[in-house]
C-alpha cells in the first residue's frame, strides 16, 4: 500500500468558528488571525495506491477539497482559490485523474466534496465528475442529511457539489455496497456531522504503524485537546465522546493521523500527559512510511 497526501490549499476560515467556545486569547497563538478574524487552513486529502480482495489494483482518493467551479464571491469568503487544482496535485503525486479508481468523500460539506465535480465545458453549463473513471463512495445517512440539510449545515451542503455523481451513477455508500478493500477500516462519527467517514489503514508488512485520516473530527494539532471542538459540529458534546474514544485508541496502538486542515503539519502522533491526550511528535506523513 502506498499513501501519499495532496494539497489544494490553503484557504481560510473564521477563527471562532474553528475553535468554538476556545477563547481567542487562547488559540490565536497557534492559529493567527488576519484582519477578517480568519485563520489559515489547509486543503489536504490523501491518495491511496493498493489492491481489492481479488488482486486487482485500486487507488483511492481521500476527499477532494472545494474545487473550482464556485464565484468569485463565494471564493472571497475563503480567500480561493490560492492553491493549485486537484487535477495538478494528483498529477505532481505521479498518477492522473483517469487512474483513481474510488472517492472516498468523508462527508459532503464543500471543503471536503467540492473538487468532486467539475464544470464539463467552458460556459459553465454542464457538470461531470472530477475523476471520470472513480466510484465515488459516502454514507447514506450522510448522503440523506446533505440532500435534505438542516438550517444549521444547509449553507456547506451545495448540491452541485455531489448531486451530479448520483445523476451519472458513479454513487455508491458504502454501507450498503461492499468496499472491496481489505486494508481499509471505515470508522464512522456523527459529532461533526451524521456518518462522517475516517478511513483507518491496517498496518502492514512493510508498515507497521496504523494511519488515520482524522477529517473534521480533530482537523489540526491544536484541536487535539478534547474540548477543543469546531463551532461548526452539530454535536459537540458527541464530538468530545468520540475524540476520547478515538485519542485512546491512538494512544493504545501507536497511530499515525493525518490532519486535512492544519496549515503546517500533516501528520502527527499523540500521548498521553498530565493535562491529557497531546501531540507526541509532528511530521512529514512519508518520514513514517
Amino acid at each position: 500500500m502506498i499513501i501519499k497526501t495532496l494539497d489544494t490549499g490553503p484557504f481560510k476560515l473564521d477563527g471562532g468558528a474553528m475553535f468554538g467556545v476556545v477563547p481567542k486569547t487562547i488559540w490565536q497563538k497557534s492559529n493567527p488571525a488576519d484582519d477578517q478574524n480568519r485563520c489559515e487552513w489547509a486543503l489536504r486529502n490523501l491518495l491511496i495506491e493498493t489492491t481489492d480482495a481479488n488482486g486487482q489494483p485500486r487507488l483511492m482518493l481521500v476527499d477532494t477539497g472545494v474545487g473550482d467551479k464556485q464565484d468569485a464571491k463565494f471564493f472571497g469568503y475563503y480567500d480561493l482559490p490560492n492553491g493549485q487544482s486537484l487535477t495538478t496535485a494528483i498529477e505532481q503525486a505521479g498518477y492522473s485523474v483517469n487512474d483513481v479508481t474510488d472517492v472516498l468523500l468523508t462527508h459532503l460539506h464543500f471543503d471536503h466534496a467540492g473538487g468532486a465535480v467539475r464544470w464539463a465545458d467552458a460556459a459553465h453549463t454542464r457538470l461531470e465528475a472530477t475523476l471520470p473513471r472513480a466510484t465515488y463512495w459516502s454514507h447514506s445517512g450522510q448522503w440523506d442529511w446533505a440532500t435534505h440539510p438542516n438550517p444549521r449545515e444547509r449553507a456547506t451542503y451545495l448540491r452541485e457539489n455531489f448531486m451530479p455523481l448520483q445523476a451519472n451513477g458513479q454513487l455508491r455508500f458504502t454501507d450498503r455496497d461492499n468496499l472491496n478493500l481489505p486494508g481499509i477500516e471505515l470508522l464512522y462519527m456523527d459529532g461533526h456531522t451524521e456518518k462522517m467517514t475516517l478511513p483507518l489503514l491496517k498496518p502492514t508488512t512493510d508498515r507497521p504503524r496504523t494511519v488515520v485520516f482524522c477529517a473534521d473530527l480533530i482537523p489540526s494539532t491544536a484541536h487535539v485537546p478534547v474540548p477543543y471542538v469546531m463551532g461548526y459540529d452539530v454535536r459537540p458534546l458527541v464530538t468530545m465522546d468520540e475524540k476520547t474514544h478515538f485519542l485512546n485508541r491512538a494512544v493504545n496502538e501507536d497511530w499515525i493521523l493525518v490532519f486535512d486542515h492544519d496549515p503546517t503539519c500533516e501528520a502527527a502522533t499523540v500521548e498521553q500527559t498530565e493535562k491529557g491526550i497531546r501531540v507526541k511528535d509532528r511530521g512529514k506523513l512519508k518520514d513514517w512510511l
